[in-house]
């Protein structure tokens, strides 16, 4: 079985930190595309980060230089370490993986930041940055 579960979210000042986990089971974690997406209310699902099978990473250009993503394969857990954090920041981060059960992507591309090509999503975890 698919499982996907974030924790971390929180309230944080402008100007703060969090760190996002991502923990994960029933799939080869290692070896396939994951994704950190977020949705504010009001507003469509964005893609944030993404790292491929390759250990290759993107982020969305609102994000670069603030956020990283980082994997830990033992622990089968994605991570999002957010500094700096906006008040545009707010909202619900869910980490996402793409593909089907027998065969899930090993690369993030094409439309790496396409919320309608993930398959799998977590509940989310609520990022609260007060202004």
């Amino acid at each position: 079985q698919v499982e996907l579960v974030e924790s971390g979210g929180g309230s944080v000042g402008s100007g703060g930190s969090l760190r996002l986990s991502c923990a994960t089971s029933g799939f080869p974690f290692s070896r396939i595309c994951m994704a950190w997406f977020r949705q504010a209310p009001g507003k469509e699902r964005e893609g944030v980060a993404v790292i491929d099978g390759g250990n290759n990473i993107q982020y969305a250009e609102s994000v670069k230089g603030r956020f990283t993503l980082f994997r830990d394969n033992d622990k089968s857990t994605m991570y999002l370490q957010m500094d700096s954090l906006k008040p545009e920041d707010a909202a619900m981060y869910y980490c996402a993986t793409r593909g089907s059960r027998w065969n899930f992507a090993v690369w993030c591309d094409p439309l790496a930041f396409d919320a309608g090509k993930y398959s799998y999503w977590g509940q989310g975890t609520q990022v609260t940055v007060p202004s």
